[in-house]
């Protein structure tokens, strides 16, 4: 099975998924680093929070103390790291690009990554969700549904790195923000619906 059939079957049965769910690109990177070991319900809670005290902006959060910011994001697990992971990004921010959201879309998808990938608690799956949801940079989010639902195609071997996945599919797929956006939103569907990673629903997975 191709990686052009596979999302053909994907979309088919799911239709567009409307990823990522946030109002502006600094809510998805907020939410990139949220999202890190946990699920979207958990991260929802946390950004909730946030905006309910309306401190969603890069200077009222960098503002706010380790200790006040990880209570207010207690939901998404994990907060005191996740609390300094944000500081580390935000300071980037406004390091780099004077939080000026604009000014970081502008740059080069390939200089950018590499300056995302040097901040502490950024790796590669999270840049490039900054990447792709945030700016809509053409670039692929790999995740462990993508490698669980490609290893049982056997398009990849179980074993392969986050670099060869993505090489994978931007090879082969047509260099567009938008169809890298809504086929890893599918890929994710499927995997927590039926490519489950203990007893996957295969008798019903639309791919079968």
């Amino acid at each position: 099975m191709t990686l052009n059939l596979i999302y053909s079957k994907l979309y088919t049965r799911f239709g567009p998924q409307h990823w990522w769910p946030a109002k502006t690109p600094f809510e998805v990177m907020v939410g990139a680093i949220l999202a890190q070991n946990t699920n979207w319900g958990n991260v929802r809670k946390a950004i909730e929070n946030l905006k309910e005290k309306k401190l969603l902006t890069p200077g009222k959060l960098y503002a706010l103390s380790d200790r006040r910011l990880a209570s207010l994001i207690r939901p998404a697990g994990y907060f005191n790291v996740k609390a300094r992971r944000l500081k580390n990004f935000l300071y980037f921010l406004r390091s780099r690009y004077k939080a000026n959201i604009q000014a970081m879309s502008r740059v080069r998808t390939d200089f950018l990554r590499r300056q995302l990938l040097t901040v502490n608690g950024i790796g590669p799956e999270t840049a490039d969700s900054i990447l792709l949801y945030g700016l809509a940079k053409r670039i692929f989010v790999v995740d462990a549904y993508t490698t669980r639902i490609l290893s049982r195609h056997r398009l990849i071997q179980k074993d392969a790195g986050y670099a060869q996945v993505q090489r994978l599919f931007m090879r082969t797929l047509k260099p567009d923000a938008q169809l890298f956006n809504e086929y890893h939103a599918l890929l994710v569907r499927l995997g927590k619906e039926f490519c489950l990673k203990n007893k996957p629903k295969c008798s019903l997975c639309p791919l079968k």
